[in-house]
């Protein structure tokens, strides 16, 4: 019996799954490594005393190891059943972070526990996945409802909100990844129009003076009405809908960006925004607190030195790169964060545009093998599971 059942187990791992993420591991140990490694260090003496960043995920790749195993183990309705429970506990965990959290590098979502920090935002998003995946698949779930809706887009909204008021901008526009499962299960096509249509919005409103925005949104829609005329004359209702487009925009462009980015946000996480965009954020010094104006200038001679430095160690990597352990920007510290949000800069210099487009690759395989395996699954919590661990994967290759 126990043969049949190791048999059973086996037969039910991906194996092309399993070689592709081993092989990405091993690029971003490698990568850490290239990146902190120095000159004069013993390397199995800095990998046995787990004190360098990248010993400390060989480890975390070890115990990652066991937790699969332990998972393939546990029978799947265990994940079913305690779906929600993981959800209330990673909830708490969340709220947490409010009176116990250590500021690191500008943000506020994080928990010291000595040998290594937490970050419960980061891993809210497995249970966030739990719950969803769980809702969808009830009997009872009438995805074509309104209020099935909601109560599936309050599951993955409400960390995103917490993630913000942590100043995880950043993290909480990765929650909005669950909304790809929502469409793989029924959410109609007009969400996710709607929704990507505000994102290029309020991206436009960042890049272009909003006034001069709103006049070209005028501009396109007065073009649109003149070239549907014909199809105005025969549906009234169309020339409705256009204007509506229109005064929504215009609303979202004049009013409701600028409110949110000076009424809900900190000055400091205006300034990410804009970073990331490669805008620079100004503001009045005088309508802020003197906390407020040392993060700012903190945030931005770090993001823009990042930025720049990173550029320059990706484009020195020509082709085919320096090689491993050769690469003068990352090996001198030019980059400060090259281990971790901007470690890509490493892959660049040291390997070359040919080696950036095989890591990229290698993540379109991943990606596209967690799908093809989500679409063989005939529960629908697992297939919503799965879908939302690709989901997460896209929005983080994306954004980074």
């Amino acid at each position: 019996m126990m043969n049949d059942r190791n048999v059973s187990i086996s037969k039910g791992i991906d194996w092309i799954l399993v070689w592709i993420y081993i092989a990405l591991v091993s690029i971003g140990i490698m990568s850490i490594f290239a990146a902190t490694f120095r000159e004069g260090d013993d390397i199995v003496k800095t990998f046995i005393s787990l004190k360098t960043d990248y010993s400390k995920q060989a480890l975390f790749f070890i115990i990652g190891g066991f937790l699969g195993i332990f998972i393939l183990l546990t029978d799947s309705k265990f994940f079913t059943a305690t779906a929600n429970l993981w959800y209330a506990a990673g909830m708490v965990l969340l709220l947490l972070v409010f009176p116990l959290h250590t500021r690191v590098k500008g943000t506020e979502s994080i928990i010291k526990l000595g040998f290594f920090n937490l970050q419960p935002a980061e891993l809210f998003k497995v249970f966030v996945n739990l719950a969803l995946a769980k809702y969808l698949s009830q009997v009872d779930t009438n995805f074509t409802k309104t209020k099935s809706q909601l109560i599936a887009a309050a599951i993955a909204i409400i960390p995103a909100i917490i993630s913000i008021a942590q100043s995880e901008t950043g993290l909480a526009l990765v929650y909005f990844s669950f909304f790809l499962v929502m469409f793989r299960e029924g959410l109609p096509a007009v969400y996710l129009i709607i929704g990507f249509s505000l994102a290029v919005l309020v991206v436009a409103t960042l890049l272009v003076e909003k006034y001069t925005l709103a006049i070209a949104l005028t501009v396109v829609a007065l073009i649109v009405i003149y070239y549907m005329k014909k199809g105005i004359r025969r549906h009234k209702s169309l020339l409705a809908l256009i204007v509506l487009t229109w005064a929504v925009s215009i609303c979202v462009v004049l009013f409701a960006v600028p409110a949110f980015f000076n009424k809900v946000l900190k000055p400091y996480q205006v300034q990410r925004i804009y970073a990331t965009v490669g805008k620079d954020f100004q503001v009045d010094p005088s309508q802020l607190s003197e906390e407020d104006l040392k993060k700012m200038e903190d945030k931005k001679k770090a993001q823009s030195y990042n930025v720049i430095q990173s550029k320059i160690a990706i484009g020195s990597g020509g082709l085919l790169g320096k090689g491993l352990l050769k690469g003068t920007q990352t090996r001198y510290d030019f980059v400060p964060e090259q281990r971790t949000d901007f470690i890509f800069c490493t892959i660049g210099e040291g390997f070359g545009f040919v080696g950036s487009i095989v890591l990229m690759a290698i993540y379109f395989l991943l990606l596209m093998r967690v799908i093809t395996i989500a679409e063989r699954q005939r529960s629908v919590f697992s297939r919503c599971y799965a879908y939302g661990v690709a989901s997460i994967i896209f929005f983080h290759l994306a954004i980074n």
